[in-house]
């Protein structure tokens, strides 16, 4: 099991992955954005990967590090495994506080990872060569919206910003 990005928040049982192992809990120092990463293919049961997808930079044309790096995730994660990834929510200020976030994540950003949708679509042309299953999607409530009622909660997130804090998607290979 990696913990991506690990920091200083590496989860408990996973072996840490980060740029540097220097003031982090990282086991491996590796720089996420070279691929391959230093994983054999089908060999990681669980990948966990929090407040790092937001700061995967932009390519130029059909090239992207985000496409990069979820592709690279497909690579070495087993059939069945499962990856998730916690990131602010689009409409939050919270994404677009640091300078280093580079992306806005929404609900539909995941869609692009399944060959399905990418074939209804008519976007089989983009070099993505995962097919993962959106297999949970949750949302952190801001303090705004705590205690309402859930109908309450789910007006105030498509109709008013800072609603949401985070939003956690589990994705299943």
């Amino acid at each position: 099991m990696l913990d991506l990005a690990c920091g200083n928040n590496k989860q408990k049982g996973f072996i840490g992955v980060d740029i540097t192992k220097k003031g982090t809990q990282a086991n491996i120092e590796h720089n996420l954005s070279i691929y391959p990463w230093p994983f054999k293919d089908e060999s990681v049961d669980e990948i966990w990967c929090s407040h790092f997808v937001e700061h995967l930079p932009h390519g130029v044309g059909l090239q992207d590090g985000m496409v990069d790096f979820m592709n690279e995730c497909w690579r070495i994660l087993k059939k069945g495994g499962i990856a998730r990834y916690l990131t602010p929510y689009y409409a939050n200020a919270r994404a677009f506080q640091d300078p280093y976030h580079t992306r806005y994540i929404t609900e539909t950003s995941y869609l692009y990872f399944n060959k399905e949708w990418r074939k209804v679509n008519k976007l089989e042309h983009y070099p993505i060569h995962t097919d993962f299953q959106i297999a949970k999607i949750d949302h952190s409530i801001g303090q705004v919206a705590q205690g309402r009622a859930t109908e309450a909660v789910q007006y105030m997130a498509t109709h008013n910003w800072n609603v949401v804090d985070d939003i956690l998607v589990t994705l299943k290979k």
